[in-house]
């Protein structure tokens, strides 16, 4: 472990200097935070990683857990937050940004019954969606939505996340490409298809064979370090750089997370 995490300063010393927009969804780490939260932000902070997608305190309280991110020189810049919450309660929702100082609120499914998700469903999710994008732009927050796969579906020529985005108002997108593709699209096409609706992107890489589905789940160990899988990161990368997207978050839902990231770490070094 030792040994490890000596590499992973190496690796995210030079990293981060050179690409700052490249930050971790903390998810990626849930089981280690079970352990120890203050240990667990202290590898974050050694990788070289100083933004942050979260929202949650792990059980501490919140003062106590943004000490710790003043300690690790950690930012979280983006919050998670429940479709209900979006729905019924909004001011919670601004709350817990503001608490964070964030400036991007993200939802990451919209509940739905079974594996049912047709045009009903979509167009309720985008009332929700704009509604509450309205209120947080009104508070200096930014709503995007992370897509899980299953509004890849067709739809008239295109698909129902087609008809999401040309009715998003006052919302946006964060791009999941394990998820876009996953679902059966294409994430480079889907971000050249709306550069100006895509804010925040998910870097997370695909094992070879693994066939997608509109279900929105997969087996977590599918997930391997970036470059290494069957999604075009190289690609996703330049054109989100090129685009100018503010930050891509690694996600790494394996249990291999703690080896995997230093190597993804280290394939995005040599893009630059």
């Amino acid at each position: 472990m030792k040994k490890l995490v000596m590499t992973a300063i190496l690796l995210g010393s030079g990293f981060m200097s050179q690409a700052q927009e490249v930050g971790i969804q903390l998810y990626s780490l849930r089981n280690q935070f079970k352990i120890d939260v203050s240990n667990t932000l202290g590898l974050i902070n050694e990788w070289g990683i100083s933004k942050i997608e979260g929202g949650g305190t792990y059980g501490m309280p919140l003062e106590d857990f943004k000490e710790l991110l003043v300690q690790y020189n950690l930012k979280m810049v983006s919050v998670g937050a429940d479709f209900g919450d979006l729905e019924n309660d909004i001011d919670k929702v601004i709350k817990n940004a503001k608490d964070f100082g964030a400036t991007y609120v993200m939802c990451a499914w919209v509940p739905h019954d079974d594996n049912k998700w047709d045009l009903e469903e979509t167009q309720h999710a985008t009332t929700v969606f704009n509604k509450a994008g309205k209120r947080l732009k009104e508070n200096g927050l930014t709503l995007v939505y992370h897509a899980h796969g299953y509004e890849f579906r067709p739809y008239k020529n295109g698909t129902l996340f087609d008809y999401m985005a040309e009715n998003a108002t006052d919302f946006a997108f964060e791009l999941d490409v394990f998820w876009a593709q996953h679902g059966g699209a294409d994430p480079l096409a889907l971000i050249r298809q709306y550069p100006d609706k895509m804010k925040l992107l998910h870097l997370k890489d695909m094992e070879h064979g693994i066939v997608g589905n509109n279900t929105g789940h997969e087996d977590v160990e599918t997930n391997v370090v970036l470059g290494s899988g069957q999604i075009n990161i190289a690609g996703v990368v330049a054109e989100a750089k090129k685009l100018g997207i503010e930050y891509m978050f690694i996600e790494d839902e394996s249990s291999r997370v703690v080896s995997q990231v230093p190597q993804s770490l280290e394939y995005l070094k040599s893009l630059d």
